[in-house]
């Protein structure tokens, strides 16, 4: 890998495990804040398994200079309640997991607060994620748009829901595995939640 090349993700909500997986494989990587946002991603939206299957959480948002706004500049519409919807879903899907209750209280207080800026809402949830995973890769924002080029690893679309996902992950226990069979790729909670500090050795 060149040295002087940049590794280049957007910004995520709660991550799915792949993405997590690219990030731990880097010592360092960037997120493209000066990007134009893109609707109908993993910018404000993570995939959960509740008892009733795969379930999709959004952050509502704010695109407040229409199809033109960056990243940076994406207002979370705290007018509506999401952060409750949020949490009650999870709190539903995980309470049975293995290490829920050694993680609440980490993850709890990003629900009862609010928060402006998108970016600075997932920034915070990443770190954290990081911490518990024990994964020391540093995250930097883009301080300008990266255009294409060879000294670029642009991993800003390669995951997403509105592709179908061909990544194989390893299986492990998932709360409803009476259920449903294992579903792929979820948010890195689902993870966290089934497998606590075996999460590292698994990504």
């Amino acid at each position: 890998m060149n040295n002087n090349s940049y590794n280049i993700f957007s910004t995520a909500y709660l991550p799915p495990i792949s993405v997590i997986s690219k990030i731990n494989i880097y010592k360092c990587i960037y997120i493209d804040i000066y990007e134009n946002y893109v609707k109908q991603t993993f910018r404000n939206r993570c995939h959960i398994l509740s008892a009733n299957g795969k379930l999709s959480l959004s952050i509502p948002v704010k695109k407040v200079n229409g199809n033109h706004t960056l990243t940076k500049d994406i207002e979370i519409d705290n007018s509506q309640p999401w952060q409750k919807i949020h949490w009650r879903a999870i709190e539903s899907a995980y309470s049975n997991s293995p290490f829920f209750l050694y993680y609440r209280d980490a993850f709890e207080p990003f629900y009862l607060m609010e928060t402006k800026y998108l970016i600075d809402f997932n920034n915070e949830l990443l770190n954290l994620i990081l911490k518990l995973t024990g994964i020391k890769t540093e995250i930097l924002f883009s301080e300008k748009y990266f255009q294409p080029s060879i000294n670029i690893i642009d991993l800003r679309n390669s995951i997403s829901p509105k592709k179908e996902n061909n990544i194989s992950s390893k299986k492990y226990n998932q709360v409803f595995s009476e259920k449903f069979d294992f579903i792929n790729d979820l948010s890195i909670i689902d993870l966290l939640f089934n497998e606590g500090k075996f999460c590292k050795e698994y990504l």
